[in-house]
């Protein structure tokens, strides 16, 4: 019976560990990007338990002992470079300048949570140069005013379909816009940071939709959104910054493929996952909160911030502005099938690089 029970459960992990590499867009199927821990510790215990309870003088055994070997060292591939043991995309920064540092806390309240009280605690601690509130709708809109005594620039853009978007910030916003990239409902922000330094940076808010059987049937949509920003930041050289609720993992295939055409960085490599969501559920969460940044920053601090209310945690991170020291961080580097793919995606929704509101370049 055990041996049963053992053979079934391998052959389901191979299954979930196998489909995902089909680029097929259902939820279902990319769906299953986002465990890849809870699957390698699930080959590790079965691993285990193989080991304990089979018969090694049986072929079979060694054949289900060995599927159960590469699905965990499969999904432990994707896991390895955010973990500690795996050297750092970027660097820490050398000094602190406060003319030369942006720190930006995102958070996704959950539209429903009334704990607005939680997340300006949080704020008032952290003292943020950016807030990027994700899902707010008018109430949210009405409770987070009172941030606006000290964050003096604002984008706001309450919706009551759970893709509200509101921006308070310090620093000055240049050349802002609200934008409807893919879907007629799901917006994106667009503008220029101007640092205490006198610096310009390019700064994209996002919060696209994400494959579920709730939302949107596949990951077309969202994959597009991304994909066309990835696209339309790719050449610039100006210090650039993309952050928000990606409704992706860090590892999936999609946000490894905006990486690759971006050029863009991501400070949690080498530091940790910073599991985001679910909030309330220990054993189910994962990274879907992200920002990256271009070559131009070192990483002055990350910290996942604690539970207000939400189904996500809010990530504060701080980046120092440093040109000359930063040159040399380089991240994934697209080849002419990843390229292909990307305007695949992006063609299936009609969307150019053209279409995103590029902050500066008019008046550049």
């Amino acid at each position: 019976m055990a041996y049963k029970i053992l053979v079934a459960l391998t052959y389901f992990l191979a299954f979930v560990t196998v489909l995902p590499l089909w680029r097929h867009s259902a939820w279902w199927v990319r769906g299953l990007d986002f465990p890849r821990l809870q699957f390698m510790i699930m080959a590790l215990l079965l691993l285990l338990a193989e080991v304990i309870f089979l018969d090694f003088s049986e072929y079979d055994a060694w054949i289900v002992t060995t599927i159960a070997l590469a699905a965990f060292c499969f999904h432990g591939s994707w896991i390895l470079p955010f973990t500690r043991i795996f050297p750092p995309e970027v660097k820490p920064s050398r000094h602190n300048d406060p003319k030369n540092k942006i720190s930006i806390l995102t958070a996704n309240v959950l539209t429903t949570n009334k704990n607005y009280k939680g997340l300006l605690d949080l704020v008032a601690k952290y003292q943020p140069d950016v807030l990027v509130a994700l899902e707010t709708d008018f109430w949210w809109e009405e409770k987070l005013h009172v941030l606006e005594t000290d964050y003096l620039y604002t984008m706001k853009c309450p919706l009551e379909n759970k893709y509200g978007m509101h921006v308070y910030s310090r620093l000055e916003l240049e050349d802002s816009a609200i934008q409807y990239l893919v879907e007629p409902d799901v917006p994106s922000m667009h503008a220029l940071v101007k640092l205490r330094s006198g610096v310009r940076v390019r700064v994209h808010f996002l919060h696209p939709a994400p494959p579920s059987p709730t939302e949107n049937p596949d990951s077309s949509e969202r994959d597009a959104e991304l994909l066309v920003i990835a696209k339309s930041v790719s050449d610039e050289l100006s210090p650039i910054i993309v952050t928000g609720d990606l409704n992706d993992v860090a590892w999936s295939a999609t946000t490894r493929l905006f990486r690759k055409i971006s050029g863009l960085l991501d400070p949690r490599i080498g530091r940790g996952m910073f599991n985001t969501f679910h909030a309330e559920f220990w054993f189910a969460r994962w990274p879907l909160d992200h920002l990256f940044h271009s070559e131009h920053f070192t990483l002055a601090h990350i910290k996942r911030l604690p539970y207000f209310g939400s189904d996500h945690f809010p990530m504060l991170v701080a980046l120092s502005y440093d040109e000359t020291y930063g040159t040399d961080q380089e991240g994934l580097i697209a080849d002419e099938e990843d390229l292909a793919w990307a305007e695949q995606k992006m063609e299936e929704h009609a969307v150019e690089e053209s279409d995103v509101h590029e902050p500066g370049k008019e008046s550049a």
